[in-house]
């Protein structure tokens, strides 16, 4: 179908949301580094870990400055972790999925935020195993937010209703993986979840309502669970090991987000078949 005269094609608006995530992904570098550490991520500008020497801006190209430097600095040779180029390739790829599945729509934009408060819950918590509440708590404001500006998130026609379900959402995110933390205390004695992966849950009830609660909790346990299972096999783990769940959090959001609530609908469907 031809688009029209104020439509963008899908492939236009992938590269463009991709060019753009992958600018966003470079400054969420600089959060996953300077956040932990209580720093400004606005000042002073971007520095080499190695030398402390300032970066130049066309040695600050997302991606293509760290191929044509060849992951190495500049100024003193130190390496450059590829850590960086895969996070400006992950947001770029992510943005680019959700533009050509829903063009400039809310949900895109919504999306577009969710995507980068993930991946910085993701990388920090790798890190440090924590999630900052500026992407936990700062992610429930941005649902509700939404839901007020945007009714039509929720499946709903007035503000007061999406709103509500926004906080419907968040209430049963947060609510479901508190009950786990305090039943996984009990039986097993110790810290069974932190308090950050708790209110990302809530986060992301806010943002796309209760079902994606639903969804993000089973894909996260199973995945969480094979990753950890393995790890154990592998020897790199113990049975009773801490391991970072946030990233398995923002790994079922994704999918939601790349097509989940498809896959809950059909589930839905298949269900109410089988009553009747």
């Amino acid at each position: 179908m031809k688009a029209g005269p104020f439509e963008w094609p899908p492939g236009a608006l992938a590269l463009v949301a991709g060019l753009f995530g992958a600018c966003v992904g470079s400054f969420l570098n600089v959060c996953i580094y300077r956040i932990p550490k209580d720093r400004s991520i606005v000042w002073p500008g971007s520095r080499c870990p190695a030398c402390g020497g300032a970066i130049a801006w066309y040695d600050n190209i997302p991606i293509v400055s760290w191929l044509a430097l060849r992951a190495r600095c500049r100024t003193c040779g130190a390496p450059i972790s590829p850590r960086y180029v895969l996070v400006e390739s992950l947001v770029a790829i992510l943005w680019a999925g959700l533009a050509w599945m829903h063009g400039w729509s809310p949900m895109f934009w919504l999306g577009a935020v969710a995507v980068a408060g993930l991946t910085l819950a993701t990388f920090v918590d790798l890190d440090e195993m924590y999630i900052p509440d500026r992407v936990s708590l700062g992610g429930i404001v941005v649902g509700l937010v939404a839901a007020w500006l945007w009714p039509e998130l929720h499946d709903a026609d007035r503000r007061w209703v999406a709103l509500a379900r926004s906080a419907l959402g968040a209430a049963v995110g947060a609510g479901t993986l508190w009950a786990l933390a305090c039943i996984g205390e009990r039986i097993f004695g110790q810290e069974a979840m932190g308090m950050g992966d708790v209110k990302l849950m809530g986060a992301i009830g806010a943002c796309f309502g209760w079902p994606a609660v639903l969804f993000t909790f089973l894909t996260s346990s199973l995945s969480g669970a094979v990753v950890g299972l393995s790890l154990v096999a592998l020897r790199r783990r113990q049975l009773r090991s801490a391991i970072p769940f946030g990233p398995f959090l923002a790994l079922g959001a994704t999918l939601w987000l790349l097509g989940g609530r498809n896959w809950w609908d059909l589930y839905i469907g298949m269900l109410t078949r089988w009553r009747i």
